[in-house]
């Protein structure tokens, strides 16, 4: 969405940009689906945020959004109210969490992980194929009867976490350079934080994929 955009409130007809309520009348307004979660919440555009500022924002929104204060309103405060609690909702899930936040902040800019995604990526590569040559001795060997390898799962699970929790630090610390930097660089400066911030979530993503792998080979079931 554009930033030029505007709205008309329905009662007073003001023109503004969107925001949950009118600034000339305070009535609350029914928000476009398009319009971006940062406007929503009220916070500066940017892929740096104070979680706990966020939260406070958040609860102080959903307050004045809820519908029991419009039961006795109009049709369209009723509809504001639901239509805006929801989007409310969507726009704090997803800015709250710096991966999502990341990806978010991709679509922003034209990008998404996409099919590509799928493979392997190369900081990952000889870390995926031990844990999945791992994971194939694991399966073999119950299916012969043997020991399930529930201690080598629990290691195989310790460094996959280990190697999470190093790629979501260095996704802060990406992120916090585009609150230093801006959206003012030159667009050879944005293309490159952008590649980068794509390839920490393509590790994320591939990393919890693998995780999952784990749980699986890790249910209880897999020994009955």
């Amino acid at each position: 969405m554009s930033s030029l955009e505007t709205v008309q409130c329905w009662r007073c007809s003001h023109l503004h940009q969107p925001t949950l309520f009118c600034p000339a009348c305070q009535a609350i307004q029914i928000l476009p689906l398009h319009v971006e979660y940062f406007r929503v919440l009220g916070i500066p555009r940017s892929p740096v945020v104070d979680e706990t500022a966020l939260t406070q924002r958040y609860y102080e929104l959903s307050r004045r959004l809820h519908p029991d204060l419009y039961q006795t309103g109009t049709a369209e405060e009723k509809e504001a109210s639901l239509k805006n609690t929801a989007l409310l909702n969507r726009a704090y899930r997803t800015l709250r969490d710096p991966v999502q936040r990341g990806q978010y902040w991709l679509e922003l800019h034209g990008e998404r992980l996409g099919r590509d995604n799928n493979r392997v990526p190369p900081e990952l590569a000889a870390l995926v194929f031990a844990v999945q040559e791992k994971l194939a001795e694991i399966r073999e060997a119950r299916a012969e009867g043997k020991a399930a390898g529930q201690d080598e799962l629990a290691q195989i699970r310790t460094d996959l976490d280990e190697q999470m929790t190093h790629l979501r630090t260095a996704l802060a610390e990406h992120l916090a350079q585009w609150g230093r930097d801006g959206e003012g660089d030159r667009e050879g400066r944005t293309a490159s934080l952008l590649s980068t911030l794509k390839n920490l979530l393509s590790e994320i993503a591939y990393l919890r994929t693998l995780i999952r792998d784990v749980e699986k080979d890790s249910d209880p079931q897999w020994n009955a």
